[in-house]
């Protein structure tokens, strides 16, 4: 039976830990929280599991198979290094860290030691997402259009531009790895951003509550994303893809609809892509088979990437090439 440690207390640690125990094959042996009290809170509803505030007297106490690490953005760094200390696997959540110089050590790290690594974009693991690969391989994209609509999270860090990096980065990243992984790579971006009312609302917000991005793409289709968290609930979030042969439309990672004309077909997830994404991860440990993986460390850094230099030129109001500063 594997053993498995979870970093962090949040929403993200609590459903990791509900699929986790729901198996017959692993046990959730110990939580991290940044205070022993948060840690203890969740740790009482699994069996079998301890509490702790340090990582390194986790990892001691406790030694773990593999670990989750659902962590704040701002956050990432140490603790993966922590455990690239002791060689460990790990399924870390989206975005992966907030600069490219902490993350790029650590991919480093991961791919000197080979380490199997998993990332939390689960819509890749959706019927909708993967339904539209396969009818992408006989159909030619022109162009993406999407984005993320909808609330500011509550929690304190998120409005914090050094705490989440901002909505583009830190909620619309799914849709730019969506882009990446149904139409192609990312070669320049364009940004513009604005603050136009949460700031005014809401005390201690940095992060701009509009943005369209527009990002150019190796194979020549454009994709145009937009985000706003100034609306007082969640609306929607997707990707139209619009080809030679109709529209291709994912929203909420739920559903796929495939638009030809007056003809509509209509394709529903029949799975639950965390499932998919945990049996993927789990699976690679106990077998070494990373295929099943469908976002690994080093993939998650390029989508990172793409979503920091949209920040870059929001800044600086000029397009940004990838690969040069």
């Amino acid at each position: 039976m594997l053993k498995i440690a979870i970093i962090g207390t949040g929403w993200f640690a609590d459903k990791h830990a509900d699929l986790l125990a729901a198996r017959d094959d692993v046990q959730v042996v110990a939580f991290l929280g940044t205070s022993i009290h948060k840690a203890e809170k969740l740790a009482q509803r699994y069996a079998g599991s301890q509490a702790f505030d340090d990582i390194e007297q986790l990892l001691d106490t406790c030694k773990p198979d593999a670990v989750y690490i659902n962590v704040p953005p701002m956050a990432h760094g140490p603790i993966e290094e922590a455990i690239l200390a002791r060689n460990l696997p790990f399924l870390v959540e989206k975005p992966i860290g907030l600069d490219m110089q902490t993350v790029d050590r650590i991919q480093q790290l991961v791919e000197s030691k080979q380490i199997i690594t998993s990332v939390g974009y689960h819509i890749r693991y959706t019927d909708a997402a993967q339904t539209a690969r396969k009818l992408l391989e006989t159909r030619k994209v022109g162009m993406a259009v999407g984005g993320w609509m909808g609330q500011m999270p509550g929690v304190p860090w998120w409005r914090k531009q050094g705490g989440s990096g901002g909505q583009f980065v830190e909620q619309t990243t799914h849709i730019v790895d969506l882009v990446r992984y149904l139409v192609g790579e990312v070669e320049e971006v364009y940004a513009a951003y604005a603050q136009r009312h949460m700031h005014t609302s809401h005390e201690g917000v940095e992060v701009a509550d509009v943005g369209a991005v527009t990002l150019k793409l190796a194979n020549g289709a454009i994709a145009s994303l937009t985000n706003t968290c100034i609306l007082p609930f969640g609306h929607r979030s997707g990707l139209e893809l619009f080809t030679d042969q109709g529209v291709l439309e994912i929203q909420q990672s739920q559903y796929l609809k495939h638009h030809e004309g007056s003809l509509i077909t209509e394709y529903k997830d029949n799975a639950n892509p965390y499932e998919r994404e945990t049996d993927a991860f789990l699976y690679a440990i106990k077998t070494g088979d990373r295929s099943r993986i469908l976002t690994d460390y080093t993939d998650a850094a390029v989508t990172l990437r793409i979503t920091l230099a949209a920040l870059a030129s929001s800044q600086s109001g000029l397009p940004i090439k990838l690969g040069t500063k």
